[in-house]
């Protein structure tokens, strides 16, 4: 008798995470992020892969928390945050995606004129946090169903926030579920906020701006602020892994 998938903790990537990852055109991504605070990796993850992330939701196990949105007015939904150690699939990609990301974190902060610069392998990164008393693993696996939605917001933990992380979409939009678009706000100084809507399918990823970013204008460059949430769901349901690099408090 087969055991149903969802007993399982996700295989091991098929490809290594960091021949995965390296294959990305991370110029053209950087420009995309630089562009527009946010750029799309597609087919980050098969649907194989997909369907086993999103099977563990229900396994405890898996979790150190989970959160009810509507109790702390976050929107409707909810969501769990693994415990360490990660399972294999995600911590491979958060170890391999941070060093492609570092570097344009870096550039951010240096245009910004903020002095903080971040190490060049996660591993080290994740050893400021702890010392700073960031120890608890953020990646979190998020589930909505219909007429759920996740409201604007920034996951910010504690003082070290790394300035950019990666949702990836777990359910396919128009099978699985209908809405729940993926929404970044930018809020510019002295002018309106600009909106942009990230198309995905199932498997990609979308790497994005956290709080902070600069924009180049005639005087040089200047600050936005941003916030990402989901738009409602209208029908079926929709899974999403968020892969985020700093630890929290």
């Amino acid at each position: 008798m087969n055991t149903p998938i969802s007993t399982f903790a996700p295989a091991p990537l098929e490809i290594p995470a960091a021949a995965r990852v390296g294959a990305y055109d991370w110029q053209t991504a950087a420009a995309e992020l630089d562009g527009f605070g946010c750029a799309v990796l597609p087919r980050l993850l098969t649907p194989e892969e997909c369907r086993a992330i999103s099977g563990l939701y229900s396994q405890e196990r898996h979790f150190r928390s989970h959160v009810i949105m509507a109790r702390h007015g976050f929107g409707k939904g909810e969501y769990r945050y693994f415990h360490y150690p990660l399972p294999e699939i995600l911590g491979g990609l958060r170890t391999a995606l941070y060093p492609h990301l570092s570097g344009i974190a870096n550039g951010w902060n240096e245009r910004m004129g903020t002095e903080e610069r971040y190490p060049e392998d996660h591993a080290s990164f994740l050893k400021q946090c702890h010392e700073a008393g960031q120890t608890r693993p953020t990646p979190l696996l998020l589930q909505y169903v219909p007429g759920d939605f996740n409201c604007l917001h920034q996951d910010l933990y504690g003082e070290l926030a790394f300035p950019i992380q990666v949702a990836i979409l777990l359910s396919e939009p128009g099978r699985d579920f209908t809405g729940g678009e993926f929404v970044l706000t930018e809020q510019r100084p002295r002018m309106q906020s600009r909106a942009e809507v990230v198309p995905l399918r199932q498997g990609d990823a979308v790497a994005f701006a956290v709080h902070n970013r600069p924009v180049r204008g005639t005087k040089g460059n200047y600050r936005v602020n941003l916030r990402h949430g989901v738009s409602r769901v209208r029908s079926g349901k929709r899974h999403t892994v968020g892969i985020i690099f700093h630890d929290a408090r």
